[in-house]
């Protein structure tokens, strides 16, 4: 098919330009315009698209080459903006930074040539004047195949300071100013140890930031120039990614899977879930923080990403719910955690009682671990075959004890040699590595056939 959605894509210099700001600006500014906008988000990131959908009132979505592919990179974004008038496409660290050693591999430049979309460069003025020209003509040359055709100033400190950066980059760059955006405190979205706070834990105040972002948006920019460019975007001959098109569905009952969520456990892909529904599960979400039970007939568990180290007390006072993952555990059900779930399945957590299902401790530290990873399964698993490779990324400041279990979940190359990571047991499986199973559907379709088995061997029970 061919796909002429209107598009841009979002992009920097390097990171701390406030190109997240500006895009999440962006997205609210044309939103309140009465436009459906599409939300996406290059590379592994959780939180900015929690952002972004505040701001579109639809799933941010996320475009990973890494771990779905380069080929799934349009067809994924086609399903993700189905029915809007207008994508928005923020980019990850600067505009041709990607997977380390891996060429252009994941970067934001890749998704935009991928995408046919035109680039808009968020440019940190803080500390410039007329280098600024010099600066985004290198960007604009370096690859041409990627189509600079746009800039946003961040951090304008005044009007004088603005007409010496719109006069040098007239004179020097040849690529058209859209807005310059001034420093804005009330618009500032508070950080810790992993980035930004998730807008699923600000709530009130998550919605004043994102509207006070489109409000300084549709201040500062041209709306009108930034959707002519967008609509400069050429047809997309792809056609939509269809989790039913990835999955083998199970034949008969569908088996009930509980889905981890809630401030604690905020990371997770719009498509993962879709992937389980596909191959035939009923994904039920809920909140370890409040809820005191599973849902009921619960088939199977998927603990996701979070911060379950900022809510340790309160995780650990529902022991009632707890109990109920240790015993789900023990009866053989499929479970699996990845991160904060990992940290939840363990005995501790910075010294407070967990689930205990895996003889694991865990606390934070100072460190953070980061990086894509190229990983093989090291035994059969409810989640995975031995022997089975996917691309993934590790994101955190905690460290189990021990790393990895009896028998580990994961194997992968590191500089100083061959590294394993997380606990297969029982029907068990948690790791610290963070999986897009758009780039391994057998995954998701394993996980709901073991659901399904398990559902029927305790059917009446």
């Amino acid at each position: 098919m061919n796909d002429s959605i209107p598009r841009l894509v979002v992009a920097a210099p390097s990171s701390g330009s406030g190109k997240t700001t500006v895009a999440t600006g962006l997205i609210a500014a044309l939103a309140a315009r009465g436009l459906k906008v599409s939300p996406h988000k290059v590379g592994p990131d959780y939180i900015d698209p929690g952002y972004h959908a505040l701001a579109a009132g639809r799933p941010g979505r996320n475009l990973d080459a890494w771990m779905s592919g380069p080929d799934r990179i349009a067809p994924l974004f086609v399903h993700g903006a189905a029915g809007a008038d207008v994508a928005v496409v923020e980019g990850v660290m600067g505009l041709y930074d990607g997977a380390a050693g891996q060429g252009e591999l994941a970067s934001t430049a890749q998704v935009a040539k991928l995408l046919r979309a035109p680039v808009v460069l968020v440019v940190d003025a803080s500390s410039q004047s007329r280098s600024v020209a010099a600066l985004v003509h290198g960007f604009a040359s370096w690859d041409p195949q990627v189509r600079l055709a746009g800039v946003i100033l961040n951090k304008v400190a005044s009007d004088r300071h603005e007409t010496l950066l719109r006069e040098a980059l007239e004179e020097g760059s040849g690529v058209p100013v859209l807005g310059a955006v001034r420093r804005a405190k009330a618009v500032d979205t508070p950080s810790r140890h992993l980035g930004l706070v998730p807008a699923v834990e600000r709530s009130a105040e998550a919605l004043r930031a994102v509207r006070e972002m489109g409000e300084l948006v549709a201040a500062s920019v041209d709306l009108d120039a930034v959707l002519a460019l967008a609509r400069t975007a050429p047809p997309l001959s792809a056609d939509a990614w269809d989790a039913a098109a990835e999955v083998e569905p199970i034949v008969g009952p569908r088996p009930r899977i509980a889905l981890a969520g809630g401030a604690a456990f905020s990371f997770s892909y719009a498509e993962n879930a879709e992937l389980l529904a596909a191959a035939g599960a009923e994904v039920v979400p809920f909140d370890p923080l409040h809820d005191e039970r599973l849902p009921e007939r619960t088939a199977a568990l998927v603990i996701g990403g979070g911060f379950p180290e900022v809510y340790v007390s309160e995780l650990s006072a529902n022991a009632s719910l707890r109990g109920a993952v240790a015993e789900l555990a023990a009866s053989g059900a499929p479970v699996v955690g990845e991160c904060a779930g990992l940290l939840y399945l363990g005995r501790e957590l910075d010294g407070l009682p967990m689930c205990g299902v895996l003889d694991a401790t865990a606390r934070m530290t100072s460190r953070l671990t980061l990086g894509y990873r190229e990983a093989v399964a090291l035994a059969d698993s409810p989640l995975a075959v031995a022997g089975s490779r996917v691309r993934g990324h590790e994101f955190h400041r905690t460290v189990t004890d021990p790393a990895a279990g009896p028998s580990p979940a994961w194997a992968w190359r590191t500089p100083a040699g061959p590294h394993t990571e997380g606990h297969l047991h029982g029907s068990v499986h948690a790791s610290y590595l963070h999986l897009h199973w758009t780039g391994a559907p057998a995954l998701p379709t394993r996980l709901v056939h073991h659901a399904a088995a398990w559902a029927a061997s305790h059917d009446g029970n």
